[in-house]
């Protein structure tokens, strides 16, 4: 079983930047591929990166690719979502979501979410 408790997450104007963090229980965190995924409004949830166990390998929604950075600390069982340039359209609930095994982009593919934290962008 892993808990996961997402953080960082506020009020930002445009072009500013936020760094959300997801901390997880469990001493088996490097085996965990960890995704971040988010919901506007009245939108379904998207995919937005996902990081292997390791941290070799990296995924991006193409609406977040070089805007954003997916990385890790196994050591402190966490994950981190940094967010630059930020936009309008960024605004949604972040969520957090690990499974084990290889990273993939689906949201189905993931077993455990942490309880999300909200990011709002002012245009």
């Amino acid at each position: 079983q892993v808990q996961l408790v997402e953080s960082g997450g506020g009020l930002v104007q445009t072009g500013g930047s936020l760094r959300l963090s997801c901390a997880a229980s469990g001493r088996t965190f490097s085996t965990y591929a960890m995704g971040w995924f988010r919901q506007a409004p009245g939108k379904e949830r998207e995919f937005v990166a996902a990081i292997g166990g390791r941290g070799g390998i990296t995924y991006y929604a193409g609406s977040v690719k070089g805007r954003f950075t997916i990385s890790r600390d196994n050591a402190k069982n966490t994950v981190y979502l940094q967010m630059n340039s930020l936009k309008p359209e960024d605004t949604a609930v972040y969520y957090c979501a690990a499974r084990f095994g290889r990273p993939l982009m689906g949201q189905y593919e993931y077993n455990y979410w942490g309880q999300g934290t909200q990011v709002t962008v002012s245009s």
